[in-house]
Order: C-alpha cells, then sequence, then structure tokens
C-alpha cells in the first residue's frame, strides 16, 4: 500500500489507520511519505512528512513548489512501477489529490483519507476530488452524504482520535507522569507543528503566558512540540526568558492536553483532540496578511476552529490574526482559568458539549476502513 501523510496530524491520522487494519489482521506493507508515528507501525518513508508542511497561501510556498512537485512526481513513478494494491492519501489535500489523479488515471485504486474541507472553504475543490479519487474515508458523520451529492463514493468511518482518546481521562496521572504539582493549574501552550507557525504564534502565546504567570503566580506551563521543532522552540523561549518558566515536552501533545486545566491552542487538529479531552481553550491562527485575506474570501464558515464547526456555534473564542494580541489572549484564558478552578456553569456546559461531540464521532473506524478499502481492491 502506498502512503502520504502530511505534518504531524496526518501522520497521526495515519499511523491510527495502520493499527486499525493490523488490528483487523489485515497484512499491510507501507510506504511512501510518513512520520515517526507511522514508522514506528512498521511503515517505510522515503520523505518524511515534515517535507510537506507548508503554512499560508500562495507566494508563500513558491519557493518549495520545484522540491515537492519534484517529490510527488519521484513518488508516482515509484507506485506506477511497484503497483501496489492501493493507495491511501491521508489529508494534505494539496499535495495528495495531484497524485491521486495520476494514480488513478494509471488504473491504480486510490483512497482519500480526510474529507478536504469543502464545507468550509474552498467548495469548488470537489470536482479535483471526484476526479482523483475511488473512495473518501471521511472524518465527520455529514460529510458522507455532501460527497456522494457530487458522484463521490464515500464512507463514514469516525474519527480514529475520538477511539484512541478516552471519554474520561485521568488529570492527575498526566500531571505526575510529567512531573507538575497536582493542585497548581496548568496552561498547554500548542503553537502548532510548522515552522511558520511556530514562528508567527509561540512568540505571542509566550508573551500572553508571561502575563498569566504574573497574575497567577503557580500557574505551570507546559508546551508539546514534535522532535523536528523542538530546537526552534527552545531558541524562541531562550529569546523571551521563558525557558525556567516552560516544561518542553517532544512529542507528548496528549499528555500535556490530558494534564492541563485549559489550552491556547493553534487552529487545527490539534483544537479537536484538546475538544476530545473536554479542554477549554483559546483557538488563535496568524499568518501573513494577504495570506490570511486570501483564505477569508473563501471561508464558507463563522468559524475556523474545529470544535466550533462541529458544534455549530462559538462555544469556545477564536483570536485571528490582528486580534491574536498577547493581552487578548492572555484575558480569555484567564477566563477559562476561573471557570475551571470555579467548575462553574459555563465549563459545566461546555464539557457536555464536548462530550456529545466525542461520542459523535465514535465508530469503529478500523473495521469500516479495513473493509471499504478491502472492497475497493477487491473490485
Amino acid at each position: 500500500m502506498g502512503m502520504v501523510a502530511g505534518e504531524a496530524s496526518g501522520d497521526l491520522l495515519a499511523s491510527l489507520l495502520l493499527q486499525g487494519l493490523a488490528q483487523q489482521n489485515v497484512a499491510v506493507k507501507a510506504f511512501g511519505i510518513g512520520g515517526e508515528r507511522m514508522q514506528q507501525e512498521g511503515f517505510e518513508a522515503q520523505w518524511p512528512s515534515e517535507r510537506l508542511a507548508v503554512h499560508g497561501y500562495s507566494w508563500e510556498v513558491l519557493k518549495r513548489v520545484a522540491g515537492l512537485l519534484s517529490i510527488r512526481k519521484e513518488l508516482g513513478s515509484q507506485l506506477l512501477h511497484s503497483k501496489p494494491d492501493v493507495f491511501v492519501g491521508v489529508d494534505a489535500p494539496d499535495f495528495n489529490l495531484g497524485l491521486e489523479k495520476r494514480l488513478r488515471d494509471a488504473g491504480l485504486p486510490t483512497v482519500h483519507f480526510v474529507c478536504p474541507s469543502i464545507w468550509a472553504w474552498r467548495p469548488e475543490r470537489v470536482h479535483t476530488i471526484r476526479a482523483a479519487v475511488d473512495h473518501v474515508l471521511c472524518l465527520f458523520p455529514f460529510e458522507p452524504a455532501l460527497l456522494q451529492s457530487h458522484g463521490i463514493a464515500a464512507s463514514f468511518v469516525g474519527h480514529p482520535l475520538a477511539n484512541a482518546i478516552p471519554l474520561h481521562t485521568d488529570m492527575q496521572a498526566a500531571r505526575s507522569a510529567i512531573g507538575l504539582l497536582p493542585d497548581a493549574p496548568v496552561l498547554a501552550l500548542l503553537p502548532g507543528s510548522r515552522s511558520k507557525e511556530i514562528d508567527y504564534l509561540l512568540p505571542r502565546f509566550l508573551q500572553a503566558a508571561a502575563a498569566l504567570r504574573a497574575q497567577n503566580p503557580g500557574l505551570q506551563l507546559v508546551l508539546p512540540s514534535v522532535a523536528a521543532q523542538v530546537p526552534r522552540v527552545t531558541r524562541l523561549l531562550q529569546a523571551h526568558g521563558m525557558q525556567a518558566h516552560v516544561r518542553l515536552l517532544p512529542g507528548q501533545s496528549h499528555l500535556a492536553l490530558q494534564a492541563c486545566d485549559v489550552t491556547l491552542i493553534a487552529s487545527g487538529t490539534a483544537t479537536l483532540e484538546a475538544a476530545l479531552f473536554k479542554k477549554p481553550m483559546v483557538i488563535s491562527y496568524a499568518m501573513h496578511p494577504i495570506s490570511a485575506l486570501l483564505m477569508r474570501r473563501k471561508q464558507l464558515q463563522p468559524w475556523v476552529g474545529l470544535p466550533n464547526i462541529l458544534l455549530r456555534e462559538m462555544a469556545v473564542p477564536e483570536l485571528l490574526q490582528d486580534a491574536a494580541t498577547p493581552a487578548a489572549l492572555a484575558e480569555a484564558v484567564q477566563q477559562w482559568l476561573d471557570a475551571s478552578q470555579s467548575r462553574s456553569v459555563l465549563w459545566q456546559q461546555l464539557q457536555q458539549k464536548l462530550q456529545g461531540l466525542h461520542q459523535s464521532l465514535q465508530a469503529n473506524t478500523a473495521e469500516i476502513s479495513a473493509h471499504a478499502i478491502q472492497t475497493l481492491v477487491a473490485r
């Protein structure tokens, strides 16, 4: 099986899919582009998933376009030569859909795992999906009907994270594992896994965290990071004088979310992980101003954070671009810290909403995915 997963979120989802297929006794030899988690499941990575990570829109990635196109062309030739039973592209639609079309045109079955967010922005992409993909494995319950209305075969497989993360988790066990004090509040900082995300967001997060520490002297700070970004994160911690106050956790985002009271977090898959851990959060994002303008013009929803999109309401605050000042971020986090400590009505209502969201995303992902892939291969 050929596979391509971009960035940390795709690596996580693909590793869970590989685990699930193995649990279904489906013998899989997988190769292509992937990360550390996939490799732990026996995946053979010709290129690391970080090579696909980009930030922004249009010209910001022009410097890397030639390299990405070269990788896609070379991998496509390898796949056409080796002729795997199926190709599974995990997210990364800008990279994968073009590769999938080439493979499908040559007669190889193609599966796309994670429906591109045509319900949130870029709805015209549905035509590209129809031309490139034999079957889409959808994470959210409403997506198959949308795709099927455009002539695209699709299945709701549940979200692997909804099965991997228990409905109820032990905060104190996580704090003990990290070495945190059991009773002092904990704020998790998750500025994203891409280099540009870290550059744009982490300085603001650290300034907000410094202000929050002044207001809450016992506040404990944790910052998970993918291994490839630890040097960059460390440099920024040093530059802001926060290295002694922030516990850096390489590759331990779930432990950080399990341990925290509140998270200050970049928009993306990590916000769904935070929701599944039932954590109050402040969602933020920032990028080049012109990139933000272009993306905003294509945006179909009034929300950008996955928890808000899925709940169809502004359940947690979103502070984006110019609104994401350190002072505003600190103020929004402080409100959640107060609510978490007092277990206020607001906090209890959020817990109920996130519990319902978690349950709505649960399904036997391994069985449904394995069946869809095996059916496609057999056909």
